[in-house]
């Protein structure tokens, strides 16, 4: 059971990665696309993510997930994450580098890079503001009216 951990450690610090960035993406190619159908009535679908993208709360989870990254990489602390993973591989007896098993390998092989910390700190702060400045630049909305069709 220990030696799963830190593969369950490492599945969330991707999700997260992917929930930050998929939740950017998704915010900012919404806004574009709402802008191309301004004049026409967009297909169901997109006027769903388009509702999905414009949520308060959804807006907010995701300036707050963005931010704890944002503020981590300015003071030069590493992620929580990325420490309980180490540390769960220590007990399981595995190295921290080795002994990965191939979908953790190729998962830390995407949200892990061999870079300078200065590059890494620039990127998150530079993330982070972006997002907050996406905050208000496309503002989230409260409750959508019954009658509201977008």
């Amino acid at each position: 059971m220990v030696s799963i951990l830190p593969e369950l450690i490492l599945f969330l610090h991707f999700a997260y990665v992917l929930f930050c960035v998929g939740g950017e993406l998704t915010i900012l190619g919404s806004a574009l696309l709402q802008q191309v159908y301004k004049e026409s009535n967009p297909p169901p679908f997109l006027g769903k993510v388009f509702r999905w993208a414009k949520s308060r709360t959804l807006r907010l989870v995701h300036l707050v997930a963005v931010g704890i990254v944002g503020i981590e990489g300015a003071l030069g602390w590493l992620c929580p994450l990325t420490i309980w993973e180490y540390a769960l591989r220590r007990a399981a007896g595995q190295q921290v580098e080795d002994e990965i098993p191939l979908v953790s390998r190729m998962i830390r092989a995407i949200i892990f890079y061999d870079f300078p910390t200065w590059v890494f700190t620039g990127l998150y702060v530079g993330f982070a503001l972006l997002v907050l400045a996406t905050f208000f630049w496309i503002p989230p909305q409260g409750k959508a009216k019954q009658d509201d069709p977008s």
